[in-house]
């Protein structure tokens, strides 16, 4: 009997595992906007409803360059402001792009695993296009894959507005299987952008707000619509991952 105690502990310790992970809350890295900082973007997020933040373990990440010019928000938000790469007048030739998706990597090594990301404006493009990245194993490599992306005044590299840094290139060279939540607004100087990149993921779910290029605030439907696309794909993971462990042999007493 004593030489099966070996595997007796091990089934309980991974039962204890699968427990603790349901009872833990979504954990989402959020990227700040171009000449941002995670500063501003956690407090425009947690303008959301308790109801809606409290529910999340969201983790904020400053953009791993000094801007390097003007940003849009000075007079409204207090600097420092951060880019995530930088880009031609014409927004056709990247910049230290790699080094970005090697920060954001190692800063998810760091700080994970994480199930989801949430990325407004700039962020948001480089945020669709990572499941794509991964998907090709060109980028982030080295962290679990991302369960699901939440995409705020988003945009399509290769789209109407912007060309496609070399790591991207196959990115969104068929429909990406990656659950998506993705954010237009009515005013939105990109929302055309945004519409194009609805047609690169897997039966995608959408919030329409009256606002412009902005982080909009929440109404009970669209918190509602958050939580329950957050809580369908945690949980589905979830029971893959116990169908996965069930279905590995155990110990015979």
């Amino acid at each position: 009997m004593l030489m099966y105690l070996p595997f007796f502990w091990e089934e309980i310790k991974k039962e204890n595992t699968m427990e603790k992970e349901s009872k833990r809350k979504p954990r989402i890295l959020c990227l700040h906007g171009y000449r941002e900082s995670a500063k501003i973007l956690k407090k425009l997020i947690f303008r959301w409803p308790e109801s809606v933040t409290g529910k999340l373990d969201l983790v904020f990440l400053d953009a791993p360059f000094p801007a390097k010019g003007k940003s849009r928000i000075e007079g409204y938000f207090d600097p420092p402001y951060f880019e995530w790469f930088q880009f031609n007048k014409d927004c056709t030739e990247f910049y230290n792009f790699e080094e970005c998706l090697e920060y954001i990597e190692e800063f998810m090594s760091k700080h994970g695993p994480f199930d989801g990301i949430l990325g407004f404006s700039m962020a948001a493009i480089l945020c669709a296009a990572i499941p794509g990245m991964q998907r090709e194993g060109v980028a982030l490599t080295k962290v679990p894959k991302i369960k699901f992306v939440i995409l705020i005044s988003g945009a399509k590299f290769g789209g109407p507005s912007f060309g496609v840094p070399k790591l991207a290139v196959n990115a969104f060279s068929y429909p990406i299987n990656c659950p998506s939540l993705h954010f237009l607004g009515e005013k939105d100087y990109q929302k055309k952008d945004g519409e194009v990149l609805l047609e690169c993921f897997v039966d995608p779910q959408v919030i329409h707000h009256p606002k412009g290029h902005a982080i909009p605030e929440l109404d009970d439907s669209s918190g509602e619509i958050i939580l329950g696309f957050i809580e369908k794909t945690f949980q589905k993971n979830l029971g893959t991952r116990a169908h996965q462990y069930n279905r590995k042999p155990r110990a015979k007493f």
